[in-house]
């Protein structure tokens, strides 16, 4: 995951149980790989420097407005004001980085709260401070914005793509007054979802269960993680009915949160003119609609395969039926662990056919100080590459374990850093930001290179059917499950645009629905797993989730193009990540000969994963 909004110091209670909560592999790796931590210091190197780079930056958000009615003078001013906001919001951005990365450290740590609380009211400073550009640039009118562009180098190598875009939402830019009533709204619109994440990290008693080995595993969201794939199926079903019990005492107020996020974008719709939410969310990115209804009737159309699979999967297992809580164990055990260094290792050795240049780029990456690998208590749960920080480098929060998911999500983050990275080295700062429909795929066609180079190395059929495993858990987990994410996104926006009655219940009972039809009649499905919905947090981020599986099936598609064509096609996608966000993401894709508004890209993949499908029945005979 890529944290675009894809991380102090822990309290001595924090400190205390933190060797008894971590797993031993993880003990054994913190101690040995006591410098792997990331070194927040690089970007500023105390509180006291962050703390005045913020107070200096608010003091600097007023003077913004010296700007304001004077953008149509000349294209110099236009530039110099244009100049002054980006400086600023690029000072801003690496204040708040510093921020979130502390305050992730230790979800239960009140003080990194209240600085990332600070950072936030500093972006909402900034975005009122500038809400009068974008109507002014409108009344300004795109005759004279082009002939701006055209004689002003800052404004054409800079500020094009952005001018012209604000002239394309035309439609849907408010008056200045309501463009900064809508930027103060940013923070109280932001309520639902932290209280939904501190409710979740600091407030709900999870449980603690003991398993059939005599293992005690405390199950929040991390230890659910875990041991969701647990061999024994009695200690998986105990995992999922305790960990959705818990979630389900809570669902009255998690339905209340997601519905108060779901009425808070249904405003912004209205004020803004859109007709829908899934069109205002997809606008920004110039995404067509039709992309996402096309994926979700695809990814329907795709289920009689994804049913397949979980026969395969019930067979290989060697279990008498299938339970939504047997989807996770792997179908092959491979006894096989990985140290950080030889995930890193692996890695950078499964990129080789990117060329010699990316390699030698990953290499000094992953050999700094810029993630925090470990789980622990009260860190944030997932995995994330945050790359806010410009002027230093990305930063990523991950909670690796030692086995090839672990693996498989090290290359993931990793495929996010380097497209941020090259991004950086190809774009001024204006145009390196890209868009999340491109994100995901650099992850994805990282893990497709390394299922790839492990499949080349694998010399059993026991070997290689648990990479096959991983594969088409992959393409399930990534492509299907996220379809259905998206359906249900869509599902509740509509219920929310209808004036339905919202609730705990309702959604779950949407999700239900989607659960017993993408998961077919040979899954069992407990219907107190319906809360799972409260788990994703991905739906308090507005239509984001559909982009996990538009853009597995381009990375798949990218990783097949590279292997069989070699350095050309390794170009042309190192092409799309230096793009960054310097065009509309279908149009950067059309580019390196990828149309994602069109089936095709969602049938190549249904066809991968059938074509994975029969090795796997080939190898069982």
């Amino acid at each position: 995951m890529i944290e675009l909004d894809r991380r102090g110091a822990l309290t001595l209670a924090a400190i205390v149980p933190l060797a008894a909560a971590l797993p031993a592999w993880a003990q054994d790796a913190a101690a040995a790989e006591a410098g792997a931590m990331w070194d927040l210091s690089e970007i500023y190197p105390d509180l006291s420097a962050w703390d005045a780079a913020r107070r200096e930056a608010l003091a600097a958000v007023p003077g913004l407005a010296a700007y304001e009615g004077r953008l149509g003078e000349s294209a110099a001013t236009m530039a110099e004001a244009l100049v002054a906001q980006s400086d600023l919001a690029r000072t801003i951005a690496r204040i708040y980085v510093y921020a979130s990365l502390s305050a992730d450290e230790d979800l239960r740590n009140s003080a990194p709260q209240e600085r990332l609380g600070q950072a936030r009211d500093l972006y909402t400073a900034l975005g009122e401070a500038v809400s009068w550009t974008a109507p002014e640039v409108l009344a300004i009118g795109a005759e004279t914005v082009e002939r701006f562009i055209a004689g002003n180098t800052a404004l054409r190598e800079r500020f094009a793509f952005g001018l012209r875009d604000t002239v394309r939402q035309a439609a849907h830019v408010l008056t200045p007054l309501g463009e900064q009533i809508m930027a103060s709204a940013a923070g109280p619109l932001a309520g639902p979802g932290e209280f939904r994440n501190q409710l979740i990290a600091a407030d709900i008693p999870w449980p603690t269960v003991t398993l059939s080995d005599g293992r005690m595993q405390r199950l929040d969201d991390q230890g659910y993680t875990l041991t969701r794939d647990a061999p024994n199926r009695a200690d998986r079903k105990l995992v999922f009915d305790e960990f959705w019990k818990a979630y389900g005492q809570f669902g009255t107020s998690l339905g209340a949160s997601l519905a108060a996020k779901l009425k808070g974008d249904v405003f912004a719709m209205k004020s803004r003119g859109y007709a829908t939410s899934l069109e205002m969310a997809l606008d920004g990115p110039n995404v067509p609609t039709g992309v996402y209804r096309t994926l979700i009737a695809e990814t329907n159309a795709g289920l009689p395969q994804l049913h397949r699979y979980f026969e395969l999967r019930r067979r290989m297992l060697g279990l008498p039926d299938m339970h939504y809580y047997d989807i996770y164990p792997p179908l092959v055990q491979l006894d096989r662990t990985f140290t950080l260094d030889q995930m890193r290792s692996t890695t950078i050795e499964a990129m080789r056919p990117l060329g010699s240049t990316y390699v030698e780029a990953l290499s000094r990456a992953t050999a700094a100080k810029w993630m925090d690998p470990f789980p622990r208590p009260g860190k944030r749960s997932g995995a994330y590459m945050q790359p806010g920080a410009y002027d230093v480098h990305p930063y990523l929060l991950l909670n690796l374990s030692n086995r090839y998911d672990g693996l498989g999500t090290y290359a993931h983050e990793w495929g996010h850093a380097m497209h941020s990275l090259l991004a950086k080295e190809a774009q001024p700062y204006e145009l390196a930001s890209y868009a999340t429909f491109t994100a995901e795929i650099a992850s994805t066609a990282a893990e497709q290179l390394l299922f790839t180079h492990m499949m080349g190395q694998a010399r059993t059929s026991e070997e290689k059917l648990f990479y096959l495993g991983q594969q088409m858990e992959n393409i399930r987990g990534t492509f299907f499950r996220q379809a259905m994410f998206a359906e249900f996104e869509l599902r509740i926006h509509e219920m929310a645009e209808a004036g339905e009655g919202l609730s705990g219940e309702r959604f779950s009972e949407a999700y239900y629905d989607l659960l017993t039809r993408y998961h077919g009649p040979g899954v069992t499905m407990d219907r107190a797993y319906a809360f799972e919905w409260a788990f994703i947090s991905h739906f308090y981020r507005d239509f984001y989730v559909y982009q996990y599986a538009t853009s597995i099936a381009a990375g798949v598609a990218f990783g097949k193009r590279i292997q069989e064509g070699g350095p050309a096609e390794a170009e042309r996608y190192l092409g799309v990540l230096r793009a960054g966000g310097s065009d509309y993401p279908t149009e950067i894709l059309r580019e390196a000969g990828l149309d994602m508004t069109a089936p095709d890209p969602y049938r190549a993949l249904v066809a991968t994963f059938r074509d994975i499908l029969d090795q796997a029945e080939a190898l069982l005979g």
